[in-house]
Formats: structure tokens, sequence, C-alpha cells
């Protein structure tokens, strides 16, 4: 497929360059120009070779052209749960809405709920998930069969899963399609044992491979960790070596000195999901610490079972809204950040290293804002209103590899709507029957 994208306004997500009016192309999944007109002109005068034929061409009707936003952690398939679980404390929440529930799916229930999500993500412009959940292998094959880009990491604990099978994801989904990865990982350190951890290590020293975990989520689990090891949640896995190849934590919200030490000096990455934690009352990362250190922070929305809304527009906003408060600094968080947050950090935590910005080369996982609607007026800056006045209702298409999968309320993920809607039906009548 080649397609022509023109008349637009670009934001490459490129350090130090500005949004402009201009030209991007592509051909299969990637991006062969981006530029302005008249860069595209000189493009074609050293490029005679090149046989540049359209199967489309968009006017883009000045609208903006971005990188896709990237949800850096995020488990589909809990859309069965989403609004039968609300309103508890996180262990009460776990203990006694979701894990009842989710020792009655199946692969095939995982598989269809998926598609759920992934419908959410496209329209709220994201491009890629990082997916934790019971069966990897059918989620792959949900992502793979909407054509969504997914990086997935285990949810390996003491209850399920196990470290062979770990092992066996690593090797088999990483390489079996254009769509999916997998990265090593496990639950949380409060589910599982020290030696599943030291097993698990000693796997991550096998392919010399970074890892990832839900870490230091609640202040409970920390005092806990303490209690067991007589270290954070983040001292106890990196003294068992799990850090040594890089990696990161999901939410990350209490930690300490020697924490964010680790944390820099490891070149960990830090994905925060403010919605979860605001609904879950499990407290405000600090974000602008992270920030000021150099630790690099990605943007997860968590699950639709607890935050329930998979919208980066609302995630970005918490990100920046509650840094301000929690320092009662209204300059404490700037968007430009936080939207690097959400697109670049969130591609490079993943492995994307192909999808972080649009430049020549990179994969063509690109989305279009609608500048027209009232919440985008006047254009005085387009990057702070995205984050601070932006919504799903902005997304015009969103493209994933070369291929547009959702534009303007139309989805192309190679099923109805209706039917993936049906189905989840039959699933939640079966399982809470």
């Amino acid at each position: 497929m080649r397609t022509r994208f023109y008349n637009a306004r670009i934001l490459t997500m490129e350090p130090g360059r500005e949004v402009f009016e201009g030209e991007l192309w592509v051909i299969g999944d990637r991006i062969v120009f981006v530029g302005t007109e008249e860069e595209g002109r000189h493009y074609c005068d050293h490029h005679k070779n090149t046989i540049l034929v359209w199967d489309e061409e968009i006017d883009c009707q000045k609208n903006l052209l971005m990188p896709g936003f990237k949800n850096a952690h995020t488990h589909s398939a809990m859309a069965l749960m989403r609004s039968k679980a609300d309103d508890m404390p996180l262990s009460d929440w776990l203990n006694k809405q979701i894990f009842p529930i989710e020792a009655k799916m199946t692969p095939e229930d995982i598989y269809h709920l998926s598609k759920i999500s992934i419908m959410e993500y496209l329209t709220s412009g994201m491009t890629a998930a990082f997916e934790m959940y019971l069966t990897p292998f059918s989620v792959a094959d949900a992502f793979r069969d909407c054509g969504f880009r997914c990086v997935q990491t285990s949810c390996v604990n003491n209850f399920s899963q196990s470290v062979e099978l770990l092992e066996k994801y690593y090797t088999d989904i990483n390489g079996s399609d254009e769509y999916n990865s997998f990265i090593l990982g496990i639950h949380a350190e409060y589910t599982c044992s020290k030696e599943l951890l030291e097993k698990t290590s000693e796997l991550v020293h096998k392919y010399k491979a970074p890892f990832w975990a839900h870490i230091s989520e609640t202040e409970s689990e920390v005092n806990e960790c303490r209690q067991r090891y007589g270290m954070s949640p983040i001292e106890f896995f990196d003294s068992l070596g799990l850090f040594n190849y890089g990696g990161g934590g999901y939410h990350v919200v209490w930690t300490d000195e020697k924490d964010r030490e680790i944390l820099k000096n490891r070149g960990l990455y830090v994905v925060t999901n403010p919605g979860s934690n605001t609904k879950l009352a499990s407290g405000i990362a600090p974000i602008t610490d992270y920030v000021e250190r150099g630790i690099p922070v990605a943007i997860g929305t968590d699950g639709p079972a607890s935050n329930n809304c998979l919208d980066m527009f609302r995630e970005m906003f918490l990100v920046t809204g509650l840094q301000k408060l929690r320092n009662m600094d209204a300059s404490s968080m700037d968007a430009a950040e936080v939207l690097r947050m959400a697109t670049v950090n969130g591609a490079l935590a993943m492995g994307l290293n192909d999808a972080d910005v649009l430049a020549e080369g990179k994969l063509a996982d690109i989305i279009m804002l609608d500048l027209t609607q009232p919440n985008m007026q006047p254009i005085n800056n387009i990057v702070k209103n995205i984050v601070y006045s932006g919504s799903k209702a902005n997304v015009l298409m969103t493209m994933i590899g070369g291929i547009i999968r959702y534009n303007r309320g139309k989805f192309n993920i190679g099923a109805e709507p209706s039917d993936i809607y049906e189905k989840a039906k039959e699933i939640s009548a079966r399982l809470y029957a």
C-alpha cells in the first residue's frame, strides 16, 4: 500500500522540530518521506528512479499528523470486568472481584475480550500496547488478527503460569509475526516467591534481557516487602539481578531515595498509570522528581477494570494535573514533556525503537487529529491543546504499519464491532452466571 498525506500539519516528535505544514508518504509499513512541499519536490529531484504512484492520496485539510500514542501498561481482556468491580480498595478489588473471575476465563475468552480494548485503543489514537495477561498466545492472536501492535510481558506468579512458560512465551512469540513481541516479566513481588524470582533472574541472565513487573504500586505493598526481605521491591529485585539488563516497572508510586538511585543507575523506565492509581486511591507517583533525575517515564492506562476508560488524553491530563497538585506548583510538569511520555518514551520503553517519531525509515504508525473542533480552537499551541484540551473525539484516523485501522468511526480490524460486542456479552453472561 502506498499512501500520500498532504496539506497536513505535522508533529514528528523529533527533538527541536516544531509543528510544520507539509506532506508524509508511506510505502508498505514504512515512512519514506516527511517534510514540507518544497522538501518533497527536492526529494523527487534526487530520487528520479523511485516510482511514486499512490494507491491513496489523503487531503488532511490542515489537520495534525503525529506518532500514535503508546499505551505502556494494560490488561486488555479485563474489559470483561469494566464497571463490575468498582469503588473498592486494591486488595479487595483483586482478591474478591478480579482473581475469582479470572480463574474462570479461557484462552478463547481472552482472545475475544481483548478485541474490545483494541477497538478503544484505536479510537484513542494508540498504535501499540504493552500488554500483560494470563494467556499470551491467545492475546497475541487477537492483536495480530486486528492488525494492532502489541508488546507483551508475563504475569507469572505463584498461582498461574511458570518460569518455564515464561521462557516459551519469550522464544515463541518473538519473531512470530510483524505485530507481536515479548519481554520478560512477572506480575509483582507480592504474588511471587523468592524461589520463583530467582528462577526468573536466571532467565534474565540467560537471554541478557530487560525485566518488567508491577512495582511499588501501593504503600502497603512496599511495607510488606520490607517486612519480608528488609528491602523495598525495587531494592529486592535489584539484589536478585533482575534489573541487570534494564527494563522497568508499572505504577512505581511509592519510592524512596535509594529506589530512585537504582532506577536512574540501571536506566529503568517508569510507566505511570494516573487514572488507575487515582481510582484505586493508590497514590500519586513522584513523576516530576523522576523527570528531573533523568529517569524516563512512559504512560499506561492500566486495564479497563481498574481504570474503566482506555483514554490517553485523560491520562496525559492526569499526569500533568496531579503533579501540579502534588507539588503545589502549576509549572511543575510541562505539557510537551507529557506528550513525549505518551509517544516517544512509550515506544522506547516497549522496545519499539522504529515507532517513536515520524521520520524516514520509521514504522508508519501514525494518527490524525482533528484541529477543526472547538476544543482545539484557536490554534495557539497545538502541543498544549492536545494535552490540556484534547479528547478521543479529535482522533480522525489511526494507521498501524501503513494500514488504516480506524478512520472517522469505522474500524478495519478483520471483524465487525457488533460481532465483537455480542461475543463479549455471551462470555460475560456465562462467567458471571
